[in-house]
């Protein structure tokens, strides 16, 4: 043990990174679902877009207005998710890295 490092029982270190990185797992899935619910918009307007030879746009107006307004409403909230998941990815990053400087012993099985 080096001079500097505190006093912590092995497991309560193994524990700590464990914690994080299922902090960071969670961050990701929340990624997942930010991306997914960003790419419904854009295939629902591929889907319009590729039929709109069928229909009038004059004529389902009434249809597109509020369609498009939810799209949007998607696309806001995929990226919010996206970006959140992000900053927290970042956070627990600098939180592994910061255990790994303070605890050589578990530097050398954390990547």
């Amino acid at each position: 043990m080096q001079p500097n490092e505190p006093e912590c029982p092995d497991p309560i270190i193994i524990n700590e990174a464990q914690l994080i990185l299922a902090e960071k797992r969670t961050s990701l899935a929340a990624m997942r679902t930010g991306i997914a619910v960003f790419a419904l918009p854009m295939s629902v307007l591929s889907l319009l877009i590729v039929t709109s030879k069928f229909y009038n746009v004059v004529h389902v107006i009434h249809f597109i207005v509020p369609l498009v307004l939810l799209n949007l409403g998607l696309v806001a909230l995929g990226s919010y998710l996206v970006i959140r998941a992000v900053i927290h990815i970042r956070h627990y990053d600098r939180l592994m890295k910061s255990l790994k400087s303070k605890h050589s012993k578990v530097a050398e099985f954390i990547d």
